[in-house]
């Protein structure tokens, strides 16, 4: 074959494969992009530590049971207003990566598999102590209005 038989081939080919978010394995479409913009603004926000950015993504329908039937863990949204400024104030320090897994979108619901790797320090009563995290988890986000919110999974 000639460079004149490949050329035609080559941008056949490429017209017919997938597009995906800069940076990412996600399919490109406006509501995945919607909901990953949801997603890199909560990372934004959580590195600042910025509790109303935070509180402004989450749904006032809110809920997460934390993975438990334990309804002491439960977190609504007035629960997650009262205890997020509070939780964030005792971090000195953070540094959190955020990673995108995964990014379903049906309809007016996604569920977005999140990587997380934090490293922060933590006041607590016995002073201040390094910690660091790493966290699989599904964050579960709903169209309310024809804007992304985070339902769940915060």
């Amino acid at each position: 074959m000639n460079l004149r038989t490949l050329l035609p081939v080559a941008l056949l080919l490429s017209a017919c494969a997938a597009h995906r978010i800069p940076g990412t394995e996600i399919a490109d479409s406006e509501a995945n992009r919607a909901v990953y913009a949801v997603v890199q603004g909560y990372a934004q926000a959580l590195q600042q530590r910025d509790a109303a950015t935070l509180l402004s993504f989450a749904s006032p329908d809110y809920f997460d049971n934390a993975g438990t039937a334990d309804p002491a863990d439960d977190m609504d949204f007035a629960r997650l207003e009262q205890t997020l400024p509070v939780d964030l104030g005792k971090l000195e320090s953070l540094r959190i990566e955020v990673q995108v897994r995964s990014l379903t979108v049906e309809k007016d619901a996604a569920v977005v598999e999140l990587w997380s790797d934090a490293w922060y320090r933590i006041q607590t009563p016995q002073g201040v102590v390094p910690q660091r995290d790493q966290d699989l988890h599904r964050m579960r986000l709903a169209r309310r209005d024809g804007v992304w919110k985070i339902v769940a999974a915060m």
